[in-house]
């Protein structure tokens, strides 16, 4: 491996000292030179943080000396996950379509939704799931049903399906839209999404559930967004009403009324 090689490398390409990198990183100086002169081996949660901030893929900061690559290349590899979140390099959607040419939502079922993240792409995968027609939604675009499990979005609860439309250009992606995120760790995830690729090139999924806490998905860790449309589900809302705020409401509704008749008997 060229970890300290490398790490070399891209401080001096910065005109940093040891110094100046370690705060980026949040280390002390000691701490990073070590990593440096090879005394000591950085986690790997600090190396994927190295690669997330200098835009290089784990494997290559790993396996590859940056030294003997080309300016021109180095370049290209730190922007080209630009060019992957904008879409500008085409993502094939592999899709199912009817006898009349149509595409169809393919309903992605709990039990084979472990799969979708090495099938999503599988003509043979999507042919064999069922399908469904929504004809309020747009013919222009693409859409997909995914299960939800667990209480961290209420009001849609576990056994629902969400909806999607595919999302081509995930840097226009607003923040505070409700996705569907599919990852190559955590697979099918419907959270609300921040937008923060421009920034640090990882969105932050929150829960609607407060007990679960926001985390982040690094851009080389994204295989597709799905915009929320719709859901289905079998169960309505669970919605609690304040009793005292209703019980409130009443009476001052019977206290109208009463004062209403009252004028009318004058």
């Amino acid at each position: 491996m060229y970890i300290a090689l490398n790490l070399k490398f891209l401080r001096k390409r910065k005109g940093q000292s040891q110094e100046e990198m370690a705060q980026t990183l949040g280390l002390n100086r000691s701490t990073y030179s070590g990593y440096e002169n090879e005394v000591a081996q950085p986690s790997l949660e600090l190396l994927l943080q190295i690669a997330q901030t200098e835009k290089i893929p784990l494997e290559t900061l790993l396996s590859k000396r940056l030294d003997q690559l080309t300016a021109k290349d180095i370049d290209a590899m730190q922007g080209a996950w630009r060019t992957e979140a904008s879409g500008q390099q085409l993502r094939v959607l592999t899709t199912v379509v009817n006898t009349s040419n149509e595409e169809e939502i393919e309903l992605i079922s709990e039990k084979v939704s472990a799969g979708y993240t090495s099938g999503y792409a599988d003509p043979t995968y999507l042919q064999e799931l069922p399908t469904l027609r929504l004809p309020f939604l747009s013919k222009d675009r693409k859409y997909r049903a995914f299960p939800i499990a667990g209480d961290s979005m209420p009001p849609v609860v576990h056994g629902s399906y969400v909806v999607g439309e595919f999302v081509q250009d995930w840097l226009r992606l607003p923040s505070n839209t409700p996705c569907v995120v599919v990852t190559r760790e955590d697979g099918i995830v419907f959270k609300y999404v921040q937008n923060l690729l421009q920034e640090e090139q990882v969105l932050r999924l929150s829960s609607t559930n407060p007990i679960y806490p926001p985390f982040e998905v690094a851009v080389s860790e994204i295989l597709e967004i799905w915009r929320f449309v719709s859901y289905i589900s079998k169960e309505l809302p669970d919605i609690q009403l304040d009793s005292a705020a209703l019980g409130a409401q009443m009476r001052a509704i019977q206290a109208d009324l009463q004062a209403a008749l009252r004028s009318q008997n004058k």
